[in-house]
């Protein structure tokens, strides 16, 4: 068996609401229950509405935000049992690409303080070794030298979020979470800075989990896509299979939500019903089928579990077979 480089087993990450100065007993579910592997060199990429959980799944896997509960492994190793010094040794190989590149950079400090400060908080190599590394990761972003003495005001949209992405690449890390870092810029932007990221995945030999809600970026850059709604995984396979052959309904209403270049192309969509229902209230059994066109009346009773009904191709949901041999294996790791 080949182990995944991050394995996520039954993560929950729930907040608690707060009324004046007392705790209520109510929770906000934005992640409750998520299980997949991202293997080393891969790019996973997480597909959602706003609000489903997307980003605090991203945050949770390197612990900027604690989980509630779950299982987070990187090279084997349980984050959630690290200390603060170990967790801190950990995350030289684990770094994140923030969404807005305008909130993100600290705008009393040049570039090079920008890029070199993880280098410094790891106290990796000398200051002149330092300086040398700023200056070879702000060439591979494709940003010209005199970029280290400027501030980020200096810069545009797209050209800061080339200095996050230096800031992230600094330390050589193995995994990086890219939180939708392109949905800011224009589109003119993005798919230079879509191209940058494949460029630097395969000098580094990187893996990403790549969270966006843009599915033909998604498309574009993603080995596997995994689906979230309200906090869950509810389809998670190949790419060029997703597209092909969604099998969730969710799914299937997302990807004929897309736009079509052809102002003559008509196409069946698929009727989604009713508003998205609140994490802090979520409907029982599966949480899509008060918005499904085809749910069961079991669908309002049960909650469908992620089985594989193809291979490598896990669905949650009633409405479709899942595989006859038994699943022992978590969603994208191989045997």
């Amino acid at each position: 068996m080949s182990h995944p480089l991050v394995l996520v087993r039954d993560l929950k990450k729930h907040f608690p609401v707060r009324r004046g100065f007392f705790r209520s007993s109510a929770w906000v579910r934005a992640v409750d229950g998520v299980s997949f592997t991202i293997r080393a060199g891969e790019t996973l990429g997480l597909v959602g509405e706003s609000g489903c959980g997307k980003t605090t799944t991203g945050r949770c896997l390197l612990r900027l935000i604690e989980p509630t509960s779950g299982e987070i492994r990187f090279q084997g190793v349980d984050l959630l049992r690290l200390s603060k010094r170990e967790l801190r040794m950990m995350r030289r190989h684990m770094q994140i690409i923030f969404q807005d590149p305008y909130a993100s950079l600290n705008p009393r400090m040049t570039v090079g303080d920008i890029i070199e400060e993880p280098l410094r908080i790891h106290r990796v190599g000398t200051a002149a070794e330092r300086r040398a590394r700023v200056r070879e990761v702000l060439e591979e972003v494709g940003l010209p030298a005199d970029a280290l003495k400027r501030y980020p005001h200096e810069f545009s949209g797209g050209q800061r979020q080339r200095i996050g992405i230096a800031r992230a690449l600094a330390l050589r890390p193995r995994f990086i979470v890219a939180d939708e870092p392109v949905s800011a810029l224009d589109v003119s932007i993005q798919a230079q800075i879509v191209n940058l990221l494949q460029d630097v995945q395969e000098r580094y030999h990187l893996t990403y989990l790549f969270i966006s809600h843009n599915l033909a970026i998604v498309r574009h850059i993603a080995t596997r896509i995994g689906v979230m709604y309200l906090g869950k995984l509810v389809e998670i396979a190949p790419t060029d299979r997703l597209y092909r052959h969604p099998l969730h309904p969710y799914t299937q209403a997302l990807l004929q939500a897309v736009p079509e270049p052809d102002p003559d192309a008509r196409r069946q969509r698929l009727p989604l019903y009713g508003e998205l229902p609140s994490p802090l209230h979520p409907p029982s059994g599966c949480r899509f089928h008060t918005r499904c066109p085809f749910a069961l009346a079991e669908c309002r009773e049960a909650e469908p579990e992620l089985s594989e009904v193809e291979p490598e191709h896990f669905v949650a949901c009633f409405l479709v077979t899942p595989m006859k041999k038994a699943q022992t294996t978590p969603p994208g790791e191989s045997v």
